[in-house]
């Protein structure tokens, strides 16, 4: 019977199948040895269905959280003893740990961050106002000699790195995953400063720059939306109050910094009616008229949004509310009197909280 060679894939081949671009594939082998076992100086890189199976451990790991030099270790060693990707990126049986959080500031930098995993991991954001997230345009653009589209994020940790490993793998269950592990531990406004907003900033900074990457924000989006969304929900009965309405301006896209914050404040119990990103004008003002609120926070992530005139033209309600903006959308801009401009969340809550339940 004639023999049969196995069928390999090349590097572009392998990278379609895995969801990584190539040139993280050639990292990955030049950094951490996990590359073709039968590669040969001089040939073309082929992997074959050991090879493979390789990459798939470790690309498991680094989304569960493990250091790419750690995740390199663990898939050589699983897949030479015939171990699955479902197993711990730390050791045989053992179950993955929980991503690290601390706001320590001595808290010791992670000596993986900022290389090139599944793709290279992005700037974070400077402290601005508007629940802090930055606009893409105060974000560093890609380090000369990197491959395109890539993002770094030095000095975050360990959940924010596996957040941006599951949203570039297009992986829904280990965003929602790591998000719910980090609100368990950390608490909602630390899983959003440390872990959301540092993933979303650089996500949406690799967008605004290269035009690649929308499926990647898309998917953070809604698999972040979804975890705030069912806190807020899940949380206990808000006290007896007028709600605060919660709204994206019109034709802002941006639902998940509202949704943290409606999460927060429902674990204040404060009260609240969320009616999502791109909200249009007219719907904003029927919404005011029938809710009464006592509070109405406006979100606009861009400055094409940031209409003031639909602020000077909200209805007049007895008794009235406390009109809040929120996003670098508003940055400069020229609000009407009477509105006032909302920071991190943390602010954001206080100020909320301090006028609804006063």
């Amino acid at each position: 019977m004639e023999d049969v060679d196995e069928p390999r894939l090349t590097v572009s081949g392998a990278a379609r199948r895995l969801g990584i671009a190539p040139a993280t594939l050639r990292t990955w082998d030049r950094r951490y040895g996990v590359g073709p076992a039968e590669h040969t100086r001089g040939r073309h890189r082929t992997y074959s269905a050991a090879d493979m199976a390789r990459l798939e451990v470790m690309q498991h790991a680094l989304v569960k959280g493990a250091s790419p030099a750690e995740a390199a270790r663990y898939a050589r060693a699983a897949v030479q003893a015939g171990r699955g990707p479902v197993a711990s990126p730390r050791g045989t049986g053992a179950t993955a740990p929980r991503p690290e959080r601390s706001r320590r500031a001595d808290r010791a930098p992670d000596p993986g961050a900022g290389i090139d995993v599944i793709a290279s991991l992005g700037a974070s954001a400077p402290e601005r106002p508007g629940f802090a997230v930055a606009t893409a345009a105060a974000l560093p653009a890609a380090l000369p000699g990197r491959s395109g589209g890539g993002l770094r994020m030095p000095g975050v940790g360990t959940a924010a790195r596996g957040l941006a490993r599951a949203a570039l793998a297009l992986d829904p269950t280990a965003v929602r995953r790591i998000v719910e592990e980090s609100i368990d531990s950390d608490g909602l406004a630390v899983t959003w400063d440390e872990v959301v907003r540092p993933v979303r900033d650089a996500v949406d900074a690799r967008v605004c720059r290269t035009g690649r990457g929308v499926e990647v924000a898309r998917l953070l989006e809604e698999g972040t939306a979804v975890v705030f969304h069912a806190r807020a929900y899940a949380a206990p009965p808000p006290s007896p109050m007028r709600p605060v309405l919660l709204a994206g301006m019109s034709g802002d896209e941006y639902g998940v910094p509202l949704a943290a914050l409606g999460a927060v404040l429902a674990e204040r119990r404060i009260a609240c009616r969320s009616f999502g990103p791109a909200l249009p004008a007219a719907a904003l003002v029927a919404a005011i008229r029938r809710v009464a609120p006592s509070a109405v926070v406006l979100w606009s992530q861009l400055a094409t949004t940031a209409d003031v005139h639909v602020l000077a033209a909200l209805p007049v309600t007895r008794p009235r509310f406390r009109t809040y903006v929120a996003g670098p959308g508003w940055d400069g801009a020229a609000l009407p009197s009477g509105v006032s401009r909302l920071g991190s969340l943390t602010d954001a809550v206080e100020q909320i909280g301090a006028a609804v339940l006063r």
